[in-house]
């Protein structure tokens, strides 16, 4: 498991931003944390590398916005409001893991049907300065062994 500190909400977009340099076709990210710790702006910082900096809006209505890239097409995906992992597939939600880079907002709601390579980043608010937060990421599966070498 790999931590990164973000001292702010430009950190966590800059840090989000190489991060994505490593993202290819069929990765899937799942961002857990509570609301309002950073996840959107790590969103952001995704899509900052891509070009895309300018097109963020929050999924949560919508479950899924897709942004079109040169590179590759990417799913940004906020679960929060499904009932269950039968929601999901009822959106056809597995199919946009082959179609580009999905990034997943509360996805472990749904781990159970994910592939079995991912990366997990957890998002934790520090109590002491508010600004603060820790990322966790952890890569899952045989794929992201060496990615963050």
């Amino acid at each position: 498991m790999i931590r990164f500190i973000s001292k702010c909400e430009q950190d966590t977009i800059e840090f989000a931003s190489k991060f994505a340099s490593k993202l290819m076709k069929k990765d899937i990210v799942v961002l857990s944390g509570e609301l309002g710790s950073g996840k959107t702006k790590f969103v952001q910082g995704v899509l900052k590398y891509f070009g895309l900096e300018n097109e963020i809006s929050s999924p949560t209505f919508t479950i899924v916005n897709e942004y079109h890239a040169k590179k590759d097409n990417i799913y940004h995906f906020d679960v929060y409001r499904l009932a269950d992992t039968d929601e999901f597939y009822a959106i056809g939600g597995e199919e946009y893991f082959e179609q580009g880079i999905c990034l997943i907002e509360w996805g472990e709601m749904i781990e159970s049907i994910l592939p079995a390579d991912y990366i997990k980043i957890t998002f934790k608010k520090n109590d002491e300065n508010e600004e603060y937060r820790e990322l966790q990421i952890e890569p899952l599966g045989e794929k992201y062994i060496n990615i963050f070498k």
